[in-house]
């Protein structure tokens, strides 16, 4: 159980990183980076939703009492994280935005401990700390000197966000269909997402052309390929693998596990996009990775059990 909840988190943190630079072709080729997001969550939704439908109508069914857990899944595990990403990083630097998101395995671990009043293993909390320590070398965070208040409070809130993401997968019990709840959830942001991306203003002759996101150093794919692999393997695979993962390990280690995605990103960034890998990258990449080695050994020990079916 405990190597196939790891395999299921590492595969899926892989997944994720697909998004960012599959995000970069729909970009170049003239969508907003919130139109991007909603056209991923728009396009996975209805694809989940339409193939249960045909093959498993039951998964589809939410019982009433699940309806605020369903709403609140879609608002704030799917929606809140993108939203309050893109918004926060109109006011602060990518890096900074992107390691307040990440600060998810830390928040996570303290909800498990003060909140849910859960022991846990050592490695949970070194673990997490160095990943997110990682991170930040990951990012370069010292050469961002830039303060705002408000766009730190809208990192937090999106960090939170992810944080809730983890946790509310590892909490629902046996009358909650995954897939029903990633399709519903999927379907939901994209809802909540609509009067922000607009998509009546979107420029839907992009998905016909092929684009190069980098001057000179990117691969050229056709727009619509990258849109379907971000669909089908950046949002759809990874997010039912992600929720397994966290179902068959803990919220704390799968959000540290989880942490990867950053250091599989800029693997696939390099590869497709042709964005090199500083120095800094690569040292905080294994730091990352060590502290996701860290946290899995937690999943050895009693005290790292999170119980299933505990209220986040």
């Amino acid at each position: 159980m405990r190597h196939a909840g790891l395999a299921l988190a590492f595969v899926s943190s892989w997944c994720f990183a697909f998004s960012g630079p599959m995000a970069k072709y729909l970009i170049t080729a003239g969508l907003t980076p919130i139109e991007a997001v909603w056209t991923r969550m728009a396009g996975a939704g209805l694809l989940l939703v339409a193939a249960l439908a045909v093959t498993r109508p039951r998964a589809l069914r939410i019982p009433r009492s699940r309806l605020p857990f369903f709403g609140l899944y879609a608002v704030m595990a799917v929606a809140g994280v993108q939203l309050l990403y893109f918004v926060a990083i109109t006011r602060l630097p990518v890096g900074i935005a992107l390691l307040l998101v990440c600060m998810a395995p830390v928040m996570v671990v303290a909800w498990v401990r003060l909140v849910r009043k859960a022991r846990l293993a050592r490695a949970a909390y070194v673990g997490a700390v160095v990943a997110v320590v990682g991170l930040g070398v990951v990012v370069e965070v010292w050469r961002e000197v830039r303060l705002d208040v408000p766009g730190l409070l809208l990192g937090l809130l999106a960090g939170a966000c992810s944080a809730g993401y983890f946790l509310m997968n590892d909490s629902f019990g046996d009358d909650v269909d995954p897939l029903g709840l990633i399709a519903w959830g999927m379907t939901g942001a994209a809802v909540v997402l609509t009067p922000f991306a607009r998509p009546w203003n979107i420029l839907w002759d992009a998905f016909m052309v092929s684009a190069t996101p980098a001057a000179g150093g990117g691969r050229m794919l056709p727009v619509l390929v990258a849109y379907l692999w971000m669909v089908l393997v950046a949002t759809v695979v990874a997010y039912i693998l992600g929720v397994h993962a966290v179902r068959r390990l803990s919220a704390a280690v799968g959000a540290t596990v989880a942490s990867l995605e950053v250091i599989g990103g800029a693997i696939v960034a390099w590869a497709l996009v042709g964005e090199t890998l500083g120095a800094f990258q690569i040292v905080g990449g294994l730091i990352v990775l060590s502290g996701a080695l860290l946290a899995q050994t937690a999943t050895g020990s009693a005290l790292a059990v999170s119980e299933p079916g505990t209220g986040p």
